[in-house]
């Protein structure tokens, strides 16, 4: 993982790794449950969970996001304009949400507020409860309350009609409406859009798309029939692993591109080819699209209904960090003394006291002096140092 650097100035953010194989009941009380896991813990005991991208880019987006109020409350129609024009607040580099309610919503106004805290990070959130509510959302001529999206260096804003008051629906609508509407498919968002449950209507290519084919490809990811399925493209330079897709459905060698595929893996799994001989276009493909449907169109391979499982079950790590033999472990009762004193993780560490194996006398030096991250690897000569180390004191 990079290091990230952040800007001078910013203050409050501080950077630390504990190791569960040091601390099994720390890692046990913070309810981790796999590895690696990031938590962000701040002052008040808000404490929020990373389950974006291992990359610098995404975790310092979260960082800077989770920062922000969420939701940042606004008073007056000035403070909407700026927030919708991305000027407030200072940290916005995604998406921007903005909920617009009578003062009377108080349950809708409630939830809304609940599913911010779920989204916390990952996208800035506003609310607004004014007298000039109607009035704001009167200029997009839907009804309180509404929900409006802005992307960064877009103008163009997004409407969302609320018509259920509950917080996790309000979470899933807002996590579906920051989708892109023809996004391109990588390792990174593939799962966000395979969750959505519909078939994918891919365009392969290598490189980037011609200006007829992006924009007939928008076309329909903008169309009636946009609920449907997912309109995306996948680029084989940007994304390798295309080709391997791309050699499962039709072998070697592979077929040639720009090529447009329809897949559905959560109901029948067949794939099929749109005509190489026709120009890709919305009315052609909507029409190939109803053939293939009824059944009209021969698929070119059917995948496996072999559910995707994990290759291994899984595996409980913290219990077995625990000591059972305490003669025979790595974690030592010292360790466990100073997990029962440590209030939260960013508490200081305490000075640790071990044994010389070299003599009876007893050396203090700081737990720093220990070399941090230690994993399991060379557990099992340690293990036989410190039973040649016994064997040597019952022959004194």
């Amino acid at each position: 993982m990079e290091l990230v650097f952040f800007p001078p100035g910013t203050p409050g953010i501080s950077l630390a790794r504990v190791n569960c194989w040091d601390w099994p009941r720390l890692c046990t009380r913070e309810n981790i449950t796999q590895f690696p896991t990031v938590k962000l813990y701040e002052k008040g005991g808000r404490t929020l969970t990373y389950a974006g991208m291992w990359g610098t880019e995404a975790m310092l987006s979260f960082i800077e996001l989770s920062r922000t109020p969420s939701p940042v409350r606004l008073t007056t129609p000035e403070e909407v304009e700026e927030y919708l024009s991305g000027k407030s607040p200072p940290l916005s580099p995604g998406v921007s949400v903005l909920g617009l309610f009578d003062s009377s919503m108080r349950e809708a106004q409630e939830a809304f507020v609940e599913a911010t805290g779920a989204l916390n990070g990952y996208v800035t959130t506003g609310i607004y409860s004014g007298e000039d509510a109607a009035v704001l959302a009167g200029k997009f001529q839907l009804p309180l309350p509404v929900l409006l999206l802005t992307r960064p260096g877009s103008s163009r804003k997004t409407t969302i009609r609320l018509s259920k008051s509950s917080a996790r629906d309000m979470t899933e609508l807002i996590r579906h409406a920051l989708l892109d509407p023809f996004p391109e498919i990588t390792v990174g968002n593939l799962p966000e859009y395979f969750q959505l449950q519909k078939p994918l209507l891919i365009l392969f290519s290598r490189g980037a798309l011609s200006q007829a084919d992006e924009g007939e490809m928008r076309l329909l990811a903008r169309g009636e029939n946009r609920n449907s399925f997912v309109a995306c493209w996948l680029n084989l330079e940007k994304t390798p692993v295309g080709r391997g897709i791309l050699k499962a459905y039709f072998g070697s060698p592979l077929p040639p591109l720009p090529l447009l595929i329809w897949v559905n893996p959560h109901s029948g799994g067949q794939v099929f080819a749109f005509p190489s001989g026709q120009s890709i276009s919305q009315t052609s493909v909507l029409t190939w699209i109803e053939k293939l449907e009824s059944g009209l169109e021969v698929p070119r391979t059917t995948l496996s209904d072999e559910d995707w499982k994990p290759r291994l079950p899984a595996y409980d790590f913290l219990s077995r960090m625990a000591p059972s033999l305490p003669e025979f472990t790595i974690y030592s009762w010292r360790s466990s003394q100073r997990e029962e004193g440590a209030a939260d993780p960013g508490e200081d560490k305490a000075a640790e006291v071990r044994e010389d194996p070299a003599g009876d006398s007893a050396v203090a030096e700081p737990e720093t002096a220990l070399p941090t991250g230690r994993d399991l690897r060379g557990t099992a000569p340690r293990l036989a140092a410190r039973e040649k180390q016994a064997k040597r004191h019952a022959e004194l």
